[in-house]
Formats: C-alpha cells, structure tokens, sequence
C-alpha cells in the first residue's frame, strides 16, 4: 500500500483555488494517476465527510477526454456550498474503457483518501456509460463505498448492450439493402466499420422517403425500443400519431448509425478481439409483439400497404451473424453486471432516452432481482425526452434519496417524494419523476442467470 501511494504521490498534481465565492483554504487539485488518466478533486474546506466519487459517460475515441467529477456545473456548485468533496478521473483510455475506467476511478479514491483522510461516506455516481462503470464498482468493489447512483445508466451490460445494437442495423439491412453485403460485425477497423456506417445510412434515408421505407424504419426502431419523443426539439407526438413518432425515430436511427452501432462497436470489438454479440436464435416476431412501439408498426405497415407478416417472415430467413465465443468470454468477464449488491443502489432515467433506452432498467432489475439484491435497489423515472436530462435538481434529489437511504435503512423513492426534494433543491424548475414501470428489455444478460451464457 506504502508503494502504491507513493507512486499515486509522484503523479503531476496542481492545486488551485476554487471560485471567488468560495473560502481560499477550498482546494481544486488537478493532475495525472499513473496509468495516465487525468484527476480532478474539488474539496470545500468546510468538508462534511462525505466525498462523491463521478464515472463521466462515454467519450469515443479520438474525442477530448478531461476528468470529470459532477454531472454539471450547477450540481457542482450546489454540492460544494454544502460541504461534499467532488472527485473522478478521465479513464485512461477513450472508448470502451471499463478495464481502465474501474481501476482508474479506485486508484483516483485511494489519492483522495491519502491528500485528504478517509471520508465518513464514500459514494459512486456517474451517468451514461458511467452509470455502468458505477454499478461495476458497487458490484466488483463494494468494501470501498456505502451506496451509489446509477443515472441513465447502460446497466444492461456490455453483452446485452451489443446485440440489442445489432438486432436493428440487421432489420435495415435485411430490409433496405438485401444485397448490399453492408457489414454489420467483425470489422477490419475504424475504416470499414466508418463506409458501412455510411452506406446503411444512405439507404435508411432513401427509404424515409416512402411509406413503405417508414414502416420498415419502424419496426427496426422498435427492435430497440427507440420512443417516438426523443428529444426536445422534437415536435411531441400524441398517442396515435404515427407519423410523428416515426419521424422522431428516424433521427435516432440516424444517429444510431452514425455512431453506437458500427464505429462504437468496432472500438469495442477491437478490445475483446471479435464480434461479442449475434442473432442466431432470435425470434424477431416475438420481440417485435413484446415491444411497447408494436402498434405504431403495424398501423404503419398498414397505412402503406405492406405485409408485416411478410417482413418478419424475411428476417426470420435472413443468414445470421454469429459471435466470437473469446470476445463474448471476455465481455462477459469486464463488462457483464451481475446484479449482486452489497449496499444501497438508486438508479434513474428518463422515459424518452434513445441512446439507452429506458428498458435497460428492466434488464438490471431482472439481474438484480435473481440475486436477491432486490431490498437494496431502487429505480426512479424522469417524464422527459432525451438521453441523461436531467434537471440539476432531479440529479440532486436522486442523491438526496440515496442518503435518505443510508440515514434511515428505508426507501422513499415515490415520486412525490422525489418531486419534493427536486423542488428543495431547484425551486425555479418543475420537476418530471412519475410512476412507472418500463417493458422488458429485448435480450437480456446478466452473470445471475445461468441460461444467458448460452448465444
């Protein structure tokens, strides 16, 4: 440990002073672990013993990628003026970073705890990707935290993550470009995950322009549980206009494309040394009758004159893709959530959230739930579009829940309790927390259910 700290010592540190507003004996500490990650530390003087350890979400390669310890500056300085030391690194490395991403984070508390004594309360946090390096650290590494805050997290784990990212670019190809041999796993490298990227967009635009493109559209969205209001700038669909919902989808199927599903993949696979997912097996009829957006598909087919039944009949016969059995062994050893935890778990996300739909929350209550982690987890939902936006005092009354928790040992996650402590913290916003429940999520896979080992 002598040897482990000294070295975390030697690392290129500045301290600086925090804001005007704040005392000249705060600290603001900035500087490099030895695996080259960047740290930040922000500690009030009058320090309440309690330090906030923040996972950032996920940044691609080649994108900047400074430390982080807040999901914003508002909440930032809000948790400051109350006395929480604020801390959280980089990752090593940009990407699909979990295996530096946890070490990294633990080496960035160990500091901490070295510069500035062992806080009272250790607390994990982080959104996005971060929210599913947050639960890795409840799960891997309980015995250094006493709770955690998974916020529109991708906490169905990176298996599930994978193939619920294939099955629509499989529908689009299938669908749209039958002959076009548009790869869709086991890039060569950034290049050729980049051209198909491109070329599957290309026919997913043309097809926007028919009805018939539309409702195929659809019904790949719906493979992903994509909502139809997601985002908001977007015009807010009511609850029988198709038409608007699929345009809203499109945009995010766009944006799938462009990104997650071939360039993000790549980059994954090239850490677990092939393709980690497949759709052998897969009933697409089945997902499709258990997805929330069925409806909207089928009244789309309809409108345009289409056999859905036809459609699912092609995807059903469409050639398969396959995993690499060694990249799914490695996922599942880094980046597979096992629903086993130790402390107290609050886990939020908004209702219209694209990128990870809010069904992931599904998948790691199932997880949790079979590993009989259910009295320790809670979930809260966010009535609002879009990906991790969350008001800063929907963020902070998620946190004020957490260690209403660890005070009391009892829950109060209704949302009128959520809702009040938002407005506590925020009195200018209206806050969003509803009751509800989201659908199953498509594939699921986790470490506590012996059957998910099998592709």
């Amino acid at each position: 440990m002598r040897i482990r700290l000294a070295l975390l010592t030697a690392c290129l540190s500045v301290a600086t002073a925090l804001p005007a507003q704040a005392a000249a004996t705060d600290t603001h500490l900035e500087g490099r672990l030895p695996s080259g990650a960047a740290y930040v530390m922000d500690v009030p003087a009058s320090w309440n013993g309690t330090v906030l350890l923040y996972s950032h979400g996920y940044a691609p390669a080649g994108a900047p990628n400074p430390a982080q310890n807040t999901p914003g500056a508002a909440a930032r300085d809000k948790l400051l003026a109350e006395g929480y030391a604020l801390i959280g690194s980089s990752y090593a490395t940009n990407g699909w970073a979990v295996t530096e991403a946890v070490p990294d984070q633990l080496a960035t508390l160990d500091l901490f705890t070295e510069k500035f004594g062992a806080a009272r309360r250790t607390l994990a946090w982080g959104t996005s990707y971060g929210g599913f390096v947050t639960t890795m650290l409840a799960e891997r590494h309980s015995g250094r935290f006493d709770g955690s805050l998974s916020m529109c997290g991708l906490v169905q784990g990176g298996v599930a993550n994978w193939n619920s990212t294939l099955d629509p670019v499989f529908a689009l190809r299938t669908l749209l470009a039958p002959d076009s041999g548009i790869r869709l796993a086991g890039f060569a490298g950034q290049t050729e995950a980049v051209a198909a990227g491109k070329a599957l967009t290309s026919k997913v635009d043309a097809a926007q322009q028919t009805p018939e493109g539309r409702a195929r559209i659809a019904l790949a969205a719906a493979l992903h549980d994509i909502p139809g209001y997601n985002d908001a700038s977007q015009t807010e669909p009511g609850p029988t206009d198709w038409e608007t919902q699929q345009a809203n989808q499109y945009t995010a199927v766009r944006g799938l494309l462009q990104m997650p599903a071939f360039s993000w993949r790549q980059e994954a696979e090239s850490r677990a040394g092939g393709n980690p997912s497949w759709n052998t097996g897969v009933d697409y009829t089945a997902m499709l009758g258990r997805s929330p957006l069925y409806k909207e598909v089928k009244e789309l087919y309809k409108e345009a004159g289409l056999s859905l039944r036809t459609d699912l009949s092609a995807l059903g016969r469409a050639p398969r893709i396959s995993a690499d059995q060694p990249a799914v062994r490695w996922m599942r050893n880094t980046s597979v959530l096992s629903g086993r935890l130790a402390d107290p778990q609050l886990n939020i996300h908004t209702t219209g959230d694209a990128l990870i739909p809010v069904q992931a929350e599904s998948a790691y209550r199932r997880a949790a739930g079979a590993a009989g982690s259910a009295p320790l987890f809670r979930q809260a939902y966010v009535d609002a579009p879009g990906h991790c936006t969350f008001t800063p005092g929907e963020t902070l009354a998620a946190l004020r829940t957490l260690e209403n928790r660890l005070d009391t040992g009892r829950w109060d996650t209704s949302p009128a309790a959520l809702n009040a402590r938002a407005t506590a913290a925020e009195p200018t916003a209206e806050p969003r927390y509803v009751p509800y429940r989201p659908a199953a999520y498509p594939r699921p896979y986790d470490l506590a259910h012996p059957g998910d080992t099998r592709p």
